[in-house]
């Protein structure tokens, strides 16, 4: 059996605002809404979602995380009525060094960097998010990992980024991007895994573990779900089989 992509979670203080701003900005759906969490699905049948889940300690301003998203454009006109929405929706421009680039740094209203993409052949087909992004000190060997948990393939190979393509060549890429900074914290956001139906959780937290990754505790308790670390010690979780 194998595991695949679900969901990428996103650590909030306010996790139904947040939630309102990404489904605003996306122009997705908020489908699920309790004490423990706010689910943010796209329009379709890709199966993605964002999983907004509510934690207590406030995000660093001096500190980028990890992972973020990227999102694409049509045209420079397109580009620019994205960032408006987002700065109506409660966006804020940012600063993170990147000099003159043809591309805009965001962070969201609780300090998530994003950036609106200019217009780019190979996110034509994303729709609403050209990319996960995330940070890695080997994009190669990182993203080999990921191909296994989230069951996509290596679509594009560069040496500062490589990137993988759901099997349906639709919704946005999960991108690894060289960075040398080290990660010193639990990510804000991560990514989420699980089998499909008549897969089991432990069976594939096994063999995902046997490819590189490990058991951690975040102090998540009596769950039924698994806790890992990938080869570059991002969080990620593996679910029930769905």
């Amino acid at each position: 059996m194998t595991t695949r992509l679900v969901s990428l979670v996103i650590d909030a203080n306010r996790p139904g605002e947040l939630a309102e701003f990404w489904a605003g900005l996306l122009g997705w759906t908020i489908t699920h809404s309790d004490e423990e969490e706010v689910d943010v699905e796209a329009p379709g049948d890709d199966g993605l979602e964002l999983v907004f889940v509510p934690v207590p300690e406030v995000k660093d301003p001096a500190v980028k995380n990890r992972v973020h998203l990227d999102l694409p454009s049509t045209s420079a006109a397109d580009q620019a009525a994205t960032v408006d929405r987002a700065l109506a929706l409660g966006a804020r421009r940012h600063d993170i060094g990147q000099g003159s680039v043809p591309w805009e740094v965001m962070v969201d209203p609780e300090g998530n960097e994003f950036c609106v993409l200019e217009p780019r052949p190979g996110y034509t087909t994303t729709e609403a998010v050209a990319a996960f992004v995330v940070d890695a000190r080997d994009p190669l060997a990182l993203a080999t990992f990921w191909a296994e948990a989230a069951g996509w393939r290596i679509g594009n190979q560069e040496p500062v980024i490589v990137g993988l393509r759901a099997p349906t060549g639709r919704g946005p890429w999960l991108e690894f991007l060289r960075a040398e900074d080290p990660k010193t914290r639990k990510n804000r956001l991560h990514l989420d895994v699980a089998p499909f139906a008549g897969g089991a959780t432990a069976a594939e937290a096994d063999r995902l573990c046997a490819l590189g990754a490990r058991r951690i505790d975040i102090g998540q308790g009596e769950v039924t779900w698994e806790v890992l670390s990938d080869p570059e010690d991002n969080e990620f979780c593996v679910l029930s089989p769905r």
